[in-house]
């Protein structure tokens, strides 16, 4: 090829190129048709454990349902969306369809699911495509949920209905550029007039705000220095929306920034039920839960499409799936699904009892993507150079210092990680007793329970892994580590 210099380095029309260099890519299925990309969606093979057992009637029927859909009206399309980072809306009727906005909520015309339910149903999305789990849980677990949760009766009933069909789209606006783990420092202002608030300020990394009808807002009231929530609509004069670029995961997701100037905000849209801070995490209570079970669907998508392709594609005369390193990495993924679901299973049933905890959501959220890292990783390992490719899924998701030790940050990140791995041992092993009692067990069910605990034990967004093991650090040991500890006097050191 001759090279020509140019002051425009993408200028190709330039350059001497081989007639075929505009030529569309093969399709994915003709120059690899060795194995089957993502877009069949296989079978589910990650249900090792026979987790059904676990669910009730209704809940089976969501996650049937809920996995039947996604398998074959969105799984076909959601690579070329990821691809060219734009939203299909045409999926929005499918999606609407399986009843999943609004989750627990009751009444409304909402579902009104078990927290099971419902989370089983955001795996079941998060299987197929994290995207697409990503936009239904800032919709209904933030947005419908701070509505339903803080809102007064008026609201949920001129919002609500609504949403719960998504005819509108809603979004969550909390974290600000200066401001995302230590969300309740945040700038964004709201001041009382006659009839209603001024908003100004600006928010960053909001999930659905390019398109979203109503945007649920949190500000700082300037005569109470609290944090206050509102329902701001779409086109309200002096809001703008703007799509974040560039981004490579969650690419369909449409991610932006909002910037707002002297935004008027009705009273009758002041969410009467925020006062302060601590209400946002009555929403982010349960909306932790669903956000442990997205890692957990994406974990089971990326086994299947890793167990289908280990079986068709073949090197040396046999299938990767018989090759021992190979069974090693799977068997460690499918240990891994299993104790993610038990994890989050006991999660669901400790919100159910009343006893759930901010540290024990925080807790799950924070080892359960970690996990989930991890079987990703693996999984694009086994991949090998398709690793790299949409078409295959995996591509796309005592005292010191004048302080105890309990209270630096790096000594309760590593307690707390010692909590996780003991509390995810103690239910596979139930688990494999429960299998056992009911005649259920293999000797392949007790030699994955055994690898699991053997070995050692979407994670940034509600809360990053470590913001997450400090909160359970300081439910376990009494010590608030978030921001640095200040000595009285200079240490010698």
């Amino acid at each position: 090829m001759a090279i020509h210099s140019s002051s425009n380095q993408d200028d190709s029309s330039k350059r001497a190129m081989p007639s075929y260099f505009n030529l569309p890519p093969l399709d994915v299925s003709n120059a690899f048709p060795q194995a089957t990309p993502a877009s069949v969606f296989p079978p589910c093979a990650s249900d090792y454990f026979q987790f059904d057992d676990l669910l009730t009637p209704e809940e089976q029927a969501v996650r049937k349902k809920v996995r039947e859909c996604m398998e074959k009206e969105i799984a076909p399309v959601m690579t070329e969306y990821w691809e060219k980072a734009k939203f299909p809306f045409q999926c929005i009727p499918k999606l609407a369809a399986l009843r999943l906005a609004g989750g627990t909520i009751k009444g409304y015309g909402c579902p009104g699911l078990s927290i099971l339910g419902s989370a089983v149903g955001t795996a079941e999305v998060a299987r197929v495509d994290a995207s697409c789990s990503t936009f239904i849980l800032v919709h209904s677990s933030l947005a419908m949920l701070t509505i339903a949760l803080c809102g007064s009766e008026a609201q949920k009933q001129k919002y609500l209905p609504s949403l719960a069909q998504f005819q509108t789209i809603g979004c969550w606006g909390l974290t600000e550029p200066d401001y995302g783990s230590d969300a309740s420092a945040l700038k964004t202002t709201a001041t009382k007039v006659e009839g209603g608030w001024i908003l100004d300020g600006q928010k960053r990394w909001i999930g659905n705000s390019t398109f979203a009808d109503i945007l649920v807002i949190f500000a700082r009231n300037t005569s109470t220095n609290q944090i206050n929530g509102y329902i701001v609509k779409k086109d309200a004069p002096g809001l703008t929306v703007t799509k974040i670029e560039n981004k490579i995961g969650l690419r369909i997701v449409q991610n932006g920034d909002i910037v707002m100037k002297k935004v008027f905000i009705p009273d009758e849209d002041r969410l009467t039920g925020v006062n302060s801070f601590q209400d946002t995490n009555k929403v982010l209570a349960v909306s932790r839960v669903m956000v442990a079970w997205q890692p957990i669907g994406i974990s089971m998508g990326i086994y299947d499409i890793c167990h289908r392709y280990l079986k068709e594609r073949k090197q040396f005369g046999a299938p990767l799936a018989a090759f021992q390193i190979n069974q090693q990495k799977l068997v460690q993924m499918l240990s891994n699904v299993q104790a993610m679901f038990l994890v989050g299973w006991r999660l669901c049933k400790l919100y159910e009892s009343g006893k759930m905890t901010p540290g024990h959501a925080s807790l799950a959220k924070s080892w359960i993507t970690l996990r989930a890292r991890e079987t990703a990783a693996l999984g694009r390992e086994l991949l090998g150079g398709n690793g790299i490719l949409a078409d295959f899924l995996v591509a796309k998701e005592r005292k010191q210092f004048g302080a105890p030790l309990a209270a630096f940050q790096i000594n309760q990140q590593k307690l707390v990680q010692m909590l996780s791995n003991v509390q995810a041992m103690f239910l596979v092993g139930w688990r494999l007793c429960k299998l056992y009692e009911s005649g259920k067990m293999t000797p392949g069910h007790a030699s994955l329970a055994k690898a699991f605990c053997d070995i050692e034990p979407i994670y940034t967004y509600e809360g990053t892994y470590d913001i997450n093991t400090l909160v359970t650090g300081r439910e376990v040991t009494g010590f608030a580590s978030f921001k640095p500890v200040i000595a009285q006097k200079r240490s010698r050191l």
